[in-house]
């Protein structure tokens, strides 16, 4: 029977970055100065903000479709082995980071991008402040279609709102309190979250379901206190498998190219754990 983890194949050389000591192999040896310039294409995950003038979202729902999108691409059967998008996603993750690039777009341009491989998820309705995002098949970033290349990659910052608190007994991503982040820059890193989530989810053993719940995760900013703690816990063990074990939490660690410096936590993917812990 396939598992949770045969369903993610694409996603193999990103278990080996994240969660080694479940994937049963040691993490690649990598230069992260110099990878890119290897003659290698650097690659990148589209991810399509829908962001209109007369309805424009709310930004937690806008992140927990992002959220959705992302990883729905790579749980797709079209990304599955012998799918047509596979080899694409494989060699995104297989290229040292897994890098998106949020572009906004309205009316005509968003259902242009609607033509382009990928998948689009919604929160909420989109006429009345609900989020929907569609993310690509991704590929080199020198090589994208014209459809995607036309739409602008600034001007997604969204005023704040007041999500309340988590859906009980869903994953959450947890956005970094200490640092200013626009919404593009964190619609990435949640996308960037939930592949997380799911990968480590998977290597570990999870069944489908708990996997495809990473899905529907909440999107909310942490605690300071409870912040504190997890990057405590982050810190102590490198290979975030303490973290992991007794909070059940997942980070992501920017590369530094935009808005914060390189090595930043810039969000956290849990799962809900049983007995409370946190």
């Amino acid at each position: 029977m396939a598992t949770a983890a045969d369903r993610l194949a694409a996603l193999g050389p990103l278990a080996a970055r994240v969660c080694p000591w479940a994937a049963d192999m040691a993490p690649p040896e990598r230069d992260t100065a110099t990878e890119d310039a290897d003659g290698e294409p650097v690659r990148a995950m589209p991810v399509v903000l829908r962001i209109e003038r007369a309805t424009p979202p709310g930004p937690t729902a806008l992140l927990e479709a992002a959220a959705a999108a992302a990883l729905g691409l790579c749980l797709d059967e079209r990304s599955a082995p012998d799918g047509p998008w596979y080899d694409a996603v494989a060699a995104w993750a297989g290229a040292g980071r897994i890098r998106k690039l949020a572009r906004r777009a309205r009316t005509a341009h968003w259902r242009a991008v609607g033509d382009i491989d990928g998948t689009t998820a919604g929160v909420g309705d989109p006429e009345a402040g609900g989020g929907q995002v569609r993310a690509l098949v991704p590929g080199p970033v020198d090589d994208v279609a014209h459809e995607v290349r036309r739409l602008q990659i600034g001007g997604t910052d969204l005023p704040d709102d007041s999500p309340g608190p988590p859906v009980p007994d869903r994953p959450v991503i947890w956005l970094n309190p200490t640092v200013e982040q626009s919404t593009g820059k964190a619609a990435a890193q949640v996308g960037h979250a939930s592949m997380i989530l799911a990968t480590v989810l998977a290597w570990t053993g999870a069944d489908d379901a708990t996997v495809d719940a990473v899905t529907t995760a909440s999107v909310r900013t942490a605690d300071a206190a409870d912040w504190e703690r997890w990057i405590a816990a982050l810190a102590r063990e490198d290979s975030g498998r303490e973290a992991w074990e007794h909070h059940g939490i997942a980070p992501v660690r920017d590369a530094g190219f935009t808005e914060v410096a390189p090595g930043t936590v810039t969000c956290i993917g849990q799962t809900p754990r049983a007995g409370g812990r946190s």
